[in-house]
């Protein structure tokens, strides 16, 4: 589907983004790993979100959608069902990485992955390597792509030491570890989200962080809380933001956002712009790991920008959101420079030949580089045609590009934003 965005008066109003998908995904798996029922609302109802949903349904639990919430009656924590056929992950990477952790200990039973185009070119080694010096058996395409397949084994923990900064991996370890033999602990070089340790704290397991080492210790069963709520997710807030800080005469308040700390980083970046984003965000937490997330309203308004340095401990914070820090390094002045974000190429497509490519099609001065980009700021946009390759976050890069242009942008592939944002263009018309 291909959608023409105009230049747009000023934004005004009020928006709530729509559900986290990071936690929508790992409450979905916990769910179908606990030995109770588990009451989700606010779960997002969008591509990635249910292509989880189908499978732990595949996998033996209970799914019953009802109006206002998802009700998920797991199998328990060592009781996954071998499916009759492949686990369809759709596109979703995080379904694609996680989920074989848990899968990886369900000894004698085999389990098969599969995707889309997209996802079978998402290399899955990062997970598979950890996994195997556990003990998990696991067969992949060319040693490194789906479809793949995993074969369950016994698990043993072991010490891991994460060579990039990486939630998917971390937390497939830790649903791993969690009915491993003995203890398991991981170290990461940088922090990245910690939605899945929140979650396992409030399941009741023994987690300890340790500053860049968090250990888990296997658990005879998962217990979450009998009702979860899955606040709005500040990955698709940051397009709101970026909208109404480019768009002259903008004033939005984005409401009910989390504002976990570990998710906040491209707002962080932003406000070292320039940008005006008022909000309730969360510090750091150090060693202490909460068992809830964070929310508050975050009041936004447009005016000048100036260019920033992103440097590679920035990026574990901020990865969804780096295109949109390229987007306002168009508006800015001076340069923007991102480095250490050689992870997205290697997302739904290569984000940062895409970004370089898409943004400099509608008149921008950018350049790749091997980890990162260069953005001239050019004090905006002329317009033109973007494409989104099937990658939902640059079709509403290109939406947000044509609202703040000079004569407007075409973004060919629009409703791959369904995949995290089925009602993105109803949620900016309601804003002009």
């Amino acid at each position: 589907m291909n959608v023409r965005l105009d230049p747009s008066g000023p934004l005004k109003g009020s928006v709530v983004p729509p559900a986290d998908k990071s936690i929508s995904h790992r409450l979905a798996l916990l769910g179908a790993m606990s030995d109770i029922p588990v009451h989700l609302h606010n779960y997002l109802d969008a591509a990635d979100t249910n292509s989880t949903l189908r499978a732990v349904e595949a996998l033996g639990a209970l799914v019953e959608r009802r109006p206002d919430e998802i009700v998920i009656r797991g199998t328990g924590l060592r009781e996954a069902r071998q499916p009759e056929g492949v686990i369809d992950v759709g596109n979703a990477g995080t379904l694609m990485r996680l989920l074989p952790g848990w899968l990886a200990g369900q000894a004698g039973r085999v389990f098969t992955f599969d995707g889309d185009d997209s996802i079978r070119g998402r290399p899955v080694d990062r997970v598979a390597a950890p996994l195997r010096e556990m003990g998990a058996r696991i067969e992949a395409t060319d040693g490194r792509f789906p479809p793949f397949t995993i074969t369950g084994a016994r698990l043993h923990g072991i010490h891991y030491e994460l060579p990039v900064a990486s939630a998917q991996v971390k937390s497939c370890l830790m649903l791993a570890a969690l009915i491993a033999n003995g203890e398991t602990t991981i170290r990461e070089p940088e922090p990245s989200r910690d939605h899945t340790e929140r979650l396992l704290v409030a399941a009741g397991v023994p987690l300890v962080r340790d500053g860049d080492t968090l250990t888990v210790t296997n658990v005879d069963e998962l217990a979450l809380p009998g009702t979860m709520i899955v606040p709005a997710d500040p990955s698709s807030a940051a397009f709101l933001i970026a909208a109404g800080l480019l768009v002259r005469g903008s004033r939005l308040v984005i409401a009910d956002c989390g504002v976990n700390w570990t998710r906040t980083g491209f707002i962080r970046i932003a406000q070292r712009m320039g940008a005006i984003v008022l909000g309730d965000l969360e510090d750091p937490t150090g060693d202490a790991i909460p068992a809830s997330e964070p929310i508050s309203d975050l009041d936004v308004t447009a005016g000048p920008l100036l260019g920033t340095t992103v440097e590679p401990h920035e990026v574990p914070l901020a990865i969804d959101e780096l295109p949109l820090v390229a987007l306002l390094g168009c508006f800015a002045e001076g340069e923007t420079v991102v480095r250490g974000a050689q992870e997205l190429r290697v997302k739904e497509s290569d984000r940062i030949a895409a970004v370089v490519d898409g943004l400099n099609g509608l008149g921008g001065d950018l350049e790749a580089t091997a980890d990162g980009f260069v953005v001239r700021g050019t004090d905006g946009l002329r317009g033109g045609t973007i494409d989104s390759g099937g990658d939902h976050r640059m079709a509403m890069l290109g939406a947000v590009a044509g609202l703040a242009s000079a004569e407007g942008v075409e973004v060919r592939g629009m409703d791959a934003a369904a995949v995290s944002y089925p009602g993105f263009l109803d949620d900016i018309d309601a804003l002009r």
